[in-house]
């Protein structure tokens, strides 16, 4: 059996966390393991389920989607961390904070896929 890229998603947007679940199901070597609607979710949800990859978004309530790749970063280095967002002014930061990837919301879906096939190794 082929390894699936196991995927955390996590946006505060439910259409968003919704639409990316839909395109990742196109996929047959992705399996999205859960969804997180807040910083604090994500990083809940990494130290319980082990994603492979999580696709982050930057604005987002209680923990900024930059502050969880910090944390998560340092506690689970080997999770890979994709920033998905509107804001492409931000990719500096989120690099600092130790993001793996760098995408902007409406790239297109190819280029998606191909970034977590890459950071996944697959």
């Amino acid at each position: 059996m082929d390894k699936h890229t196991r995927i955390l998603v996590a946006d505060d947007h439910a259409t968003s966390r919704r639409g990316l679940r839909a395109l990742l199901a196109t996929c047959p070597a992705t399996e999205v393991i859960g969804e997180a609607a807040n910083g604090q979710e994500a990083v809940c949800q990494v130290g319980d389920s082990q994603p492979d990859v999580v696709l982050m978004d930057v604005r987002m309530p209680l923990l900024s989607g930059t502050e969880a790749t910090r944390l998560i970063k340092d506690r689970w280095p080997g999770v890979k961390v994709i920033v998905l967002t509107l804001y492409a002014a931000c990719e500096a930061e989120v690099r600092a904070a130790g993001a793996d990837g760098f995408l902007v919301k409406g790239c297109p879906a190819e280029d998606l896929l191909n970034a977590i096939q890459w950071e996944a190794g697959t």
